[in-house]
């Protein structure tokens, strides 16, 4: 928060003063707003009452317009799907509850690179056009010279032309404006020059003011301005020109840039007639508006993103994919968190609406985390292109929303159960480090996904011979070994079984001479010199469960092969940890710092010997590997922990059985290098990568030639998902972060762990942005391999699996056993409230606590007569997504349309009432919502597009990869 104040004091909060103050001065004048962040905190902290009637009439008037209206103006690259429309929905919530307004623009001009899932979103959100900049430069250069920086985006191959939208990429000089004046050395069009941190200047002289508009100058600053706008022209059809005024941290000074524009407005209008052209203040809709109304027929793009994203030859922003591990680690663990508690909240307003936990409280727990989770997602923050301090705010703010979230989901279930008396609960913020105490406990353990699953739960404990318990005393397959991590616990994992939705409570016991969790036997084995390794005479060590039989190599200990054992095909498999070192001085050529990734050669091996041990127990194996620099190191620099896991007679192991586990633990790194893992197989896949849109689509990533950078240009990130495959076999990675990926060789792919830089550029230093980063992480990737029908199959809801890991939650017994009453166990515990079919997924299940009405005309109503509902916010209310998983045609059953009937989906929740079928952020009926239809060749006619059928009586077909949001009122309430 520290970081949110410095920026309010030296110039956040002015802006809106000082904007909303100088537009009230002059009706021409016009001003763009993005972020809601920072306008709520002015909203709520510094704006009278005065400041709000007039932001009330300057809306109304379209003279103060807010585009996109999320909490930020997300990244793109590595940000997932669910995060980005949390932070849309929380922007959009508010300016709908507070002015009536929605958002119908986008103005996402500074992420580095441009993902396909946007344009789906925001044609979902009900947006009329979408405006981006950052492309590659080589690109965009030529799209300038051909006229075809504008175009009709269909982002989702499925979805195709119902939710297409108009796109407009900024020009060479993207959105800042050009500041060369020919007629003097300083600055043009800046007039209040560059904000100063922590604290206003006290005089009001800011470094860098440009020179004034005065009688002498003004025919020059005119001649400027009018040269500018014609050389832009002649790169769009139309004779509309978007001329951006502003960039970074301005307008603090409205009233000095303002009054210099006005007169050169005035002057250029006056003489129109020798210049040429006409100017006026406008926003992005009224741009928008002039080109729509111009009825061109427009080129379509198909579903290509636009990452990565080069400025030059030497800078491929593909580094910041990688930057600041683990950030980008707590902000999915902290949304995934914030996903399971709305759920459990959801369930508990419904089930006991007498519950004893105050439901406001509640929310605001709630709403602490939705509002970290959001700014997180913000285009410097979970990029890893922050300065350390911003990175500890980021940080802060995560974990004090999921200690909170935590802390609310334990009361829940413990009020839920009555036995708030039998034993306190405590529940720490980690979902890993129990911290547990010396006694018989018990865990809780919430599945947030709405699907049964079967998975293990590993819980740290302080001995070796362990029994677990299930709530009707029954014993529950659990294995217990020493732990890799720490010399004086044990690891326990207990093999869960839980319904969706839905909790299941494992008493944990030390053993009294009754049935035992199996051990994990422990064998290792020499430390192999890998460089030295004898070919001629190689041993192999099999690892077998029901799905594959890894072999790994005695005389390197590294992987050898994997065989999955339903088509018995085998794939050489290998996996090293490599480094790229790159370069920190200027002076010596291309750098790699936050952003940018320059190797200054291939990369290298790091070890040179390798320490096994394989810990084997009924359930589950772990071949622990670890990476010394030589054979007499002392330390090791890397480790990888693979898991796979038998699963016994009686439980669903299909997901659980096709993923090989693995955890990684990597640095602290040297300065300037650059961490991967490489997997090299003798798949055939002519260095042809598939990797995901932000955990929505897939995109296709054809290796390619450079004249130069050619590795850093072919990395792209990897949000949840990539793979590589030949025409029988594919490998697919999963990932519990975003991370670089890359396949630099045949069979090959590299994801990049890890980044530790310093270099010595004037403006990283000044920003603090050297990523002098010298923590350990501990990334999670699951491997899968098979048949390309056998991966479809499973790889989507593995994904997700990975993301929603069931939630642990410990308690102490107070006696023998769990005291918890037998009848509600039954109804609480096992029934499942919500169960999807395994192609749809419960994206949303939440009580949004928004007090507007869904009426738009009682909204505005109750608007205007200032009668917005003061008091307690709307538990009534309940926030529904479905996402249908896959693309048309990708598989010949899960593709396919699903019938939902909402009423039987939602029964364990409650009697359903109502369904109102809305816009993606809410703010819509979608039976009003008529977006722009722009004309294209395939679609000659223009007019409104209507994007979805309506559900009749609660039954709702969900078309592959569609979207569905709805609000559902209950009965009795």
């Amino acid at each position: 928060f520290f970081f949110l104040q410095e920026s309010m004091h030296a110039y956040a909060a002015n802006v809106y003063t000082s904007v909303v103050e100088e537009l009230m001065k002059g009706k021409q004048r016009k001003f763009i707003a993005v972020e809601q962040e920072f306008f709520r905190l002015w909203w709520d902290a510094v704006a009278t009452d005065v400041y709000k009637q007039q932001v009330h009439q300057l809306l109304q008037e379209g003279r103060l317009e807010f585009v996109i209206g999320g909490q930020v103006m997300h990244d793109e690259a590595v940000t997932l799907i669910d995060d980005q429309i949390l932070q849309l929905t929380e922007g959009h919530g508010f300016l709908y509850e507070t002015f009536g307004i929605r958002p119908q623009f986008s103005w996402h001009v500074d992420p580095f690179g441009a993902s396909a899932t946007t344009p789906t979103l925001f044609a979902l959100a009900g947006f009329n056009a979408h405006l981006i900049s950052r492309i590659d430069y080589d690109l965009k250069a030529d799209m300038q010279k051909n006229k075809k920086l504008q175009f009709v985006w269909q982002g989702s191959p499925s979805l195709s032309e119902r939710q297409e939208i108009f796109t407009h990429v900024m020009d060479q000089y993207s959105y800042c404006t050009p500041s060369q004046i020919p007629f003097s050395n300083r600055s043009g069009f800046y007039w209040n020059g560059i904000a100063v941190f922590p604290d206003p200047p006290k005089d009001g002289v800011y470094p860098n003011m440009s020179l004034p508009v005065t009688d002498t100058n003004i025919h020059l600053y005119a001649q400027t301005m009018v040269a500018n706008l014609k050389e832009r022209a002649a790169w769009f059809r139309t004779s509309d020109v978007l001329w951006p005024w502003g960039c970074d941290k301005q307008f603090f000074n409205a009233s000095v840039q303002y009054s210099n524009m006005d007169l050169l407005l005035d002057y250029i209008n006056k003489h129109s007639g020798d210049f040429g052209v006409t100017v006026q203040y406008a926003t992005v809709g009224d741009y928008f508006q002039a080109v729509y109304s111009r009825n061109l027929t427009w080129e379509i793009r198909d579903s290509q993103d636009f990452l990565p994203y080069s400025t030059e030859p030497f800078q491929a922003w593909t580094g910041f994919y990688t930057s600041r591990s683990t950030l980008k680690g707590i902000t999915r663990r902290a949304s995934s968190l914030l996903y399971a508690g709305e759920s459990i909240f959801t369930q508990y307003v419904r089930k006991h609406p007498a519950g004893s936990i105050c439901k406001c409280r509640a929310l605001k727990q709630l709403q602490s985390l939705r509002w970290a989770v959001s700014e997180v997602q913000h285009h410097d923050g979970i990029t890893g292109t922050e300065s350390p301090k911003v990175k500890d705010m980021y940080m802060n703010n995560l974990m004090y929303g999921m200690f909170n979230v935590k802390k609310l989901m334990a009361s829940i279930i413990f009020d839920m159960n009555y036995a708030k008396k039998n034993g306190e609960v405590y529940s720490s913020v980690y979902v890993k480090d129990s911290g547990i105490p010396d006694v018989d406990q018990y865990v809780v353990v919430y599945n947030p996904l709405a699907w049964n699953i079967t998975t293990f739960v590993m819980v740290s404990v302080s001995h070796l011979a362990m029994s677990v318990y299930d709530e009707l005393g029954h014993s529950v397959p659990a294995q217990v070994q020493s732990s890799a991590k720490s010399r004086s616990t044990y690891d326990l994992y207990i093999l869960v079984a839980i319904s969706g939705l839905s909790y299941r409570k494992y008493s944990i016991k030390a053993l009294n001479g009754k049935q035992s969790a199996f051990i994990g036997r422990s064998a290792k084995y020499k430390r192999k010199d890998v460089t030295r390794a004898d070919q001629q005479s190689r041993q192999l060590l099999p690892v077998v469960n029901n799905c594959y039989r890894v072999l790994f190599d005695q005389n390197t200990n590294l992987m050898h092969s994997i065989t999955e054992r339903a088509s018995n095909q085998t794939v050489q498999l290998t996996q090293e940890f490599l480094e790229y070192h790159v370069n920190g001085d200027v002076m010596k050529g291309p750098i790699s710092d936050n952003y940018l990734f320059a190797p200054n050669a291939s990369a290298v091996p790091v070890s040179k010997a390798v320490g096994l041990e394989v810990v084997s127990g009924n359930l589950m194996t772990e071949i622990r590997q670890y990476f010394y620099s030589d054979v007499t190191s002392q330390d090791y620099i890397y480790a990888v922990y693979t898991r796979m896991y038998t699963v016994p007679e009686g439980y669903d192991g299909k997901l659980l059985c096709h993923r090989i586990e693995q955890e990684y633990s990597v640095g602290p790194l040297e300065l300037n290098h650059e961490a991967v893992l490489r997997t090299s197989t003798n798949l055939n896949n002519r260095q042809l990568l598939y990797t995901d849109n932000n955990g929505y689509q897939i995109q296709k990533r054809p290796f390619k030639a450079y004249v130069n950078n050619t590795v850093a240009r072919n990395y792209y990130p990897m949000v949840q998902t990539a793979y590589i495959e030949d025409d029988s076999t594919r490998l697919v990675l999963l990932a519990d972060r975003a991370h670089g990926v890359s396949s630099q060789g045949n069979g090959q792919v590299e994801v990049m762990l890890h980044r530790r830089l310093w270099n010595n550029l004037q403006w990283d230093l000044n920003y603090n942005l050297t990523l002098n980063d010298s923590s350990v992480v501990h990334p999670v990737i699951w491997l899968i391999l098979g048949t390309k029908a056998v991966t479809n199959i499973l790889y989507r809801t593995s994904g997700l699996a990975l993301e929603h890991r069931p939630v642990v939650m410990f308690g102490a017994l107070s006696g023998d056993k769990p005291k918890l009453h037998g009848q509600l166990q039954q109804n609480s515990v096992h029934s499942s409230p919500v169960t999807v079919p395994p192609n749809l997924h419960l994206q949303t299940l939440s009580v949004p606590g928004w007090k507007y009405s869904s009426n738009h005309a009682e909204q505005i109503r109750s608007i205007h007569m200032g009668k917005q509902k003061q008091g307690d916010a709307d538990f009534s209310r309940v926030l529904l997504r479905i996402r249908h998983l896959y693309e048309v045609g990708e598989d010949p059953v899960l593709s396919q349309p699903v019938m939902v009937n909402l009423k039987s989906l939602l029964k364990g929740l409650g009697s359903v009432m109502v369904v109102e079928e809305r816009s993606l952020t809410g703010t819509w009926d979608v039976n009003t919502l008529k977006r722009w239809k722009w004309k294209t060749a395939q679609y000659p006619s223009k007019g409104f597009s209507n994007s979805t059928e309506t559900s009749e009586n609660c039954i709702v077909t969900v078309h592959p990869k569609e979207i569905r949001t709805f609000f559902v009122y209950f009965q009795g309430q």
